[in-house]
């Protein structure tokens, strides 16, 4: 139903950071709230949002609203999703079941046809808003570069740890953000992003290979 991990994924990605008081964010599911700590400014969290458009060439091509806090797990950086749509089952179902991502189906519309300006919005299932944002694309910087995290969610009980690799091009970008004040974002409403950024072309490997995966226990059993 889905492809097994690693998955190998292209496409665009449009990624604002917000600083959020730590009172209004979504508490993180226990395991994980237990293992993690949430990286602050001043006493706001670092909260990323992104849409993305996962292009053919990767293993399944889907789009995608997240939102993710920006954590550590003893002093080692992680990001940790919190809310997050995409428009593939297949996508929701492996996001799930191998990493402890709490998809739910969505959706969507993205629109860069009329570039410098990306309008994207996104519907519940039932039609309800959740929420939209109007991007405008501005320069972009020369060359490519590289992209490299570490996801951590709950699953089965425990901290899955799931490394993401690749690289891209970026553009600077600034962008207007309208969710729903009364839907799940309702933490990021009314709030202006403090950095905004076009991660073009890009490919990811999100995930371990098989063999990867068995290094990784014979570590923990020593």
């Amino acid at each position: 139903m889905y492809p097994p991990e690693p998955w190998q994924l292209r496409g665009q990605m449009y990624l604002s950071v917000f600083l959020v008081p730590r009172r209004d964010m979504p508490s993180l599911p226990p395991v994980l709230d237990a293992a993690v700590r949430p990286v602050t400014v001043a006493g706001r969290v670092a909260v990323g949002a992104a849409w993305v458009s996962y292009e053919p060439g990767g293993v399944l091509h889907y789009k995608e609203l997240l939102s993710a806090v920006l954590v550590h797990e003893r002093g080692r950086p992680r990001v940790s999703i919190t809310d997050i749509w995409v428009d593939s089952v297949a996508s929701r179902e492996g996001g799930r079941r191998l990493w402890g991502i709490p998809k739910e189906l969505a959706g969507f519309t993205i629109d860069a046809e009329t570039e410098p300006l990306v309008d994207a919005t996104i519907t519940a299932p039932g039609g309800g808003p959740i929420g939209a944002a109007l991007i405008r694309l501005k320069k972009r910087l020369p060359g490519r570069f590289p992209i490299g995290f570490t996801v951590a969610q709950e699953l089965a009980g425990q901290v899955r740890r799931t490394p993401v690799r690749g690289r891209a091009g970026l553009r600077t970008a600034t962008a207007v953000w309208r969710p729903e004040p009364a839907g799940p974002l309702a933490y990021l409403a009314g709030r202006r992003p403090v950095l905004s950024l076009a991660i073009t072309d890009f490919w990811l490997v999100f995930g371990r290979s098989a063999e990867d995966r068995a290094k990784t226990r014979e570590r923990t059993a020593r």
